[in-house]
């Protein structure tokens, strides 16, 4: 690559030879035989990170990337994600890995760590804010660091939502990399406003406008946590049926392991309450293998062997869901305030956090059918007994659906979050932390 003085003396790299290389593939030119390996596509992204592209070629990789598919590569996704992070401001994991060892709440399979309930976005449904509901709920048994932004395709994205609760909304500006373990101190929740850790972005904001089309920084979101080394859990919400294996794939070629890939048969990116949805499941299993300690409570065991076998591996299987599954009815999407501004989706979720909707409300059960679905993919529903707090009546229910796991007894300990009203309480901590963390 080729470096070239701008005004200013600013460094511009050019990457013209793999302009010339993707092309080819485009063109599907047998005579150009180098063919560009995800390594080198994310190393050119990388370069937009650091404003080292002329805006040119900038648009002209983004745009080959979609017109050749390349973009849906699930290595090429997984090689860019971790682009994306390594450019993100550096979170102490160290310290995050502390806190969950003296906060995190183990139960079932649930090892305390740190979970996520995301989507791309982009379904076009425009429904309630779902994910970020859920994730509130399921901070009240799990520990989230819930990854997103801003609206680009809807009128409320996560971030729109919580700057519109009143009457007291959270300082999202706050929750830095330095300041985010002192949050995890007394919340479980915590929202990671991505421009706050992904300031490079910055740089291809205005461009992406003006190519106005899809690009590969559409689907990068769910891969671009900024701690997705210490993410034990997530559901990830895909707004195509066809990027469903590729996301698993991708999800495994990061090192994911408890994940599940969702994207409701009317092209949504949640799991639907209108019927059924798809989904992809990650499922760890013990490797026969491998030759290291076998007590759990060793789970930090590693070894300088580079070839060792590790102690688990990671199988991708499909299964289909239902609100029946979740022991719920199904609800149209038009029936869960589609088109709704922030201000209106805010009011909606503080009435639900108060526990003032009807108990077969559709947002409502909306919003459980999806944290339960986090609750079970965490491992928490795997407990053969309970004691979530006052109001728990202790009696899981076992009864298991598809892919053998408990999704009905995850709606009772939604539910509960909710009537408890653990899940308002939650949410108010998190508040108090981001204002306690500006000083205010």
């Amino acid at each position: 690559m080729a470096t070239h003085p701008t005004q200013g003396g600013h460094q511009i790299i050019s990457i013209t030879p793999l302009i010339k290389n993707l092309r080819a593939q485009l063109m599907d030119n047998a005579n150009f035989p180098k063919v560009a390996t995800a390594e080198d596509i994310a190393a050119a992204l990388g370069l937009i990170f650091e404003n080292k592209l002329f805006t040119s070629q900038c648009s002209l990789f983004l745009g080959i990337l979609d017109f050749t598919r390349l973009d849906r590569d699930p290595l090429i996704l997984s090689k860019c994600g971790e682009q994306m992070r390594q450019a993100a401001e550096k979170v102490d994991k160290n310290t995050l890995r502390d806190l969950v060892r003296t906060r995190g709440r183990k139960e079932g399979s649930y090892r305390g760590g740190f979970c996520d309930l995301v989507g791309t976005g982009g379904d076009g449904h425009s429904t309630f804010n779902v994910s970020t509901t859920a994730s509130i709920l399921a901070s009240t048994l799990l520990m989230l660091g819930k990854h997103g932004n801003r609206a680009s395709s809807s009128k409320s994205g996560s971030s729109d939502l919580l700057q519109a609760i009143r009457p007291r909304a959270p300082v999202i500006e706050a929750v830095t990399a330095k300041a985010l373990p002192s949050v995890y101190e007394t919340s479980n929740y915590a929202y990671l406003f991505a421009p706050n850790f992904h300031h490079g972005l910055k740089h291809v904001a205005p461009l992406r406008k003006e190519m106005g089309i899809r690009t590969i920084f559409n689907l990068l979101g769910p891969l671009a946590n900024p701690i997705e080394g210490n993410i034990e859990a997530r559901i990830v919400g895909v707004a195509e049926s066809d990027l469903g294996p590729i996301f698993a794939e991708a999800f495994k070629q990061t090192g994911a392991k408890k994940t599940l890939i969702v994207c409701g048969q009317e092209q949504l990116d949640e799991i639907s309450c209108a019927g059924k949805t798809d989904c992809w499941r990650l499922v760890e299993r013990p490797n026969p293998a491998f030759r290291g300690p076998r007590d759990e409570e060793d789970e930090e065991f590693t070894t300088s062997d580079e070839e060792a076998e590790p102690r688990t591996l990671v199988d991708i299987e499909k299964l289909t869901l239902e609100p029946s599954d979740f022991g719920l009815q199904p609800h149209k999407l038009t029936e869960v305030l589609p088109g709704k501004r922030p201000e209106e989706n805010a009011a909606m979720l503080m009435k639900l956090l108060r526990n003032e909707l009807p108990k077969d409300d559709p947002v409502l059960e909306f919003v459980l059918l999806n944290t339960a679905a986090l609750f079970v993919i965490a491992g928490i529903c795997d407990a053969n007994s309970s004691d979530m707090g006052h109001g728990d009546d202790g009696q899981v229910i076992q009864e298991t659906g598809p892919g053998g796991l408990r999704w009905k007894e995850g709606v009772r300990r939604a539910r509960w979050a909710v009537e408890s009203g653990q899940a308002l309480a939650s949410l108010e901590r998190y508040i108090e932390a981001t204002h306690a963390a500006t000083g205010q």
